[in-house]
């Protein structure tokens, strides 16, 4: 499994939430909500800092990353955040 940011999805990110280099993103499961992956789940996000990460990207000096924890959601699949400039947000796309 793989994980990827795009440089302007982290730019989002990094105005979005008042990020600095050296901060960090974890994205985890959360019961409810749409997530498409695992039926009753979605993703949700927090700034935190990585304890036992299972995959983690770094783009801009922040650190994107997902807990050993939470891989199951991703059921064995890649994960890419990308910002999506028709819509003007990031937009995760899980596959292989």
């Amino acid at each position: 499994m793989e994980m990827t940011i795009t440089q302007p999805a982290a730019k989002w990110y990094m105005n979005e939430l008042s990020l600095k280099k050296g901060d960090a993103v974890r994205f985890y499961v959360r019961y409810g909500g749409h997530g498409g992956v695992q039926s009753g789940f979605s993703l949700a996000l927090s700034v935190d800092t990585p304890d036992k990460p299972a995959m983690q990207v770094k783009e801009m000096g922040i650190t994107f990353f997902v807990e050993e924890t939470d891989l199951w959601y991703f059921d064995n699949q890649n994960f890419h955040i990308k910002f999506s400039r028709k819509n003007e947000e990031v937009e995760f796309i899980i596959a292989n």
